[in-house]
């Protein structure tokens, strides 16, 4: 029943009365010679600009088009897409780009990009015949930059694009660092890494998500630090992840290109206590587009596990985006993303995982496509990290640098 009704322009066939001859009435196909007729006869009359305008209003009257709500929402969101990259920033430079405003925003969520995800995990599920496969993939890694060198199967193993976006890498391309107690759990690009001092956190520079929002509500176990005097609420949930008040809360967010290698991995020896999946929207985790939507991973999908580590708390995000068809964890066998939408008043799931025990290098899971991991970890307040913005990183190279944060509580945690 929801039409956009742009212009009345679908020809739908209707029947016109001849004033000339009442006793019939003109079809579709002497319509023609009636217009024709009707031209002439307004050509000779001496009120032919009102007998012209009387033609082009039934001429217009005659003319309907209509179109599904959802494809007029998408049109309408392209042509604001348009004058956004046109004409907001044109006096700014481009490295400083700011947030848009809400209405384009809303434009952008009105996107159906559930529905071109989960077709697009359809379409990439389409097995290649075989003798196209490595013609196919090699055209594919070539557009995308990925590595065949580090493949260790042969390109007609993988039946379909997806079984190409994870596959597995041979033994000893991707060396885990020993002399550091954390490592990158994926190959990508350092979007953010630092201290969170605040509930506002960058995910790049400049730009920033909500912490309370991104995580929810801290109902797991955390540290019984009394709270009673920390006045601020931002403060008192920011206070409330850590397991030792003297220690900090960082960050590191690393995104996967389409070329990347696609599954990613446990940054160091911790304890996974439980999962929360949020289901969010599915919007592009581009750089670019993380460069000027705020609160971007708090409004994605995102599966969030919560545990453990030697220096206090863990929390490891691996966060959806446009086209991709599924995020799939290991040790998680309940866990479905990008599916149909849930009901308004359900926002998150979560789920008890025990206490699964993860090594350092460890595979934890895959995307079906490009997307995000959100580390965020409590750790001393002297700890440095090795990396600097925008740099390729692979799984396995060091965060920080060579200080030691293992204690005895994790080694009697891993035994």
């Amino acid at each position: 029943m929801s039409v956009f009704r742009i212009l009345r322009s679908s020809r739908h066939a209707r029947s016109y009365y001849d004033p000339a001859h009442h006793h019939g009435f003109l079809t579709k196909t002497n319509l023609a010679k009636f217009r024709y007729k009707q031209i002439r006869n307004n050509a000779s009359s001496p009120s032919s600009t009102s007998s012209k305008t009387r033609m082009w209003h039934s001429l217009t009257k005659r003319w309907e088009w209509t179109i599904p709500a959802g494809v007029g929402i998408s049109i309408l969101a392209i042509f604001q897409w348009r004058h956004f990259w046109r004409h907001s920033h044109a006096e700014k430079d481009p490295s400083t780009l700011g947030p848009i405003n809400g209405f384009m925003v809303d434009c952008y969520c009105c996107l159906p990009l559930r529905i071109t995800s989960r077709l697009w995990g359809w379409f990439a599920s389409i097995p290649v015949p075989l003798i196209l496969r490595p013609t196919f993939y090699g055209l594919y890694a070539k557009a995308f930059r990925a590595n065949l060198e580090e493949i260790d199967l042969d390109l007609t193993t993988f039946p379909n694009l997806v079984e190409f976006f994870v596959r597995p890498l041979k033994d000893g391309v991707r060396p885990i660092a020993q002399h550091v107690d954390i490592v990158s759990p994926a190959d990508g690009k350092v979007l953010h890494f630092g201290p969170v001092t605040s509930c506002r956190v960058e995910q790049v520079k400049g730009v920033t998500y909500s912490l309370r929002h991104f995580l929810g509500d801290p109902n797991w176990p955390r540290s019984t630090t009394s709270l009673e005097k920390i006045e601020n609420d931002d403060c008192k949930y920011l206070r409330s992840l850590l397991k030792n008040p003297t220690n900090h809360l960082y960050q590191l967010i690393i995104y996967l290109a389409p070329g990347d290698y696609h599954r990613f991995h446990s940054p160091t020896d911790w304890q996974i206590r439980f999962r929360r999946h949020f289901q969010g929207k599915l919007l592009s985790v581009n750089p670019r587009v993380a460069g000027w939507l705020p609160n971007l991973f708090s409004l994605n999908e995102r599966v969030v596990y919560i545990g453990e580590w030697a220096g206090g708390f863990m929390s490891y995000a691996a966060v959806g985006a446009t086209n991709v068809g599924s995020i799939k964890v290991y040790c998680d066998r309940n866990l479905a993303t990008n599916t149909r939408k849930w009901p308004k008043e359900k926002r998150c799931d979560d789920a008890s995982l025990g206490c699964t025990n993860m090594s350092k290098g460890q595979m934890l899971g895959e995307f079906r496509m490009g997307s995000t991991i959100v580390l965020l970890f409590e750790a001393p307040p002297d700890l440095k990290f090795s990396l600097r913005r925008g740099q390729s990183i692979q799984m396995g190279q060091p965060l920080i640098e060579s200080n030691r944060i293992i204690d005895e509580r994790l080694q009697s945690m891993t035994k």
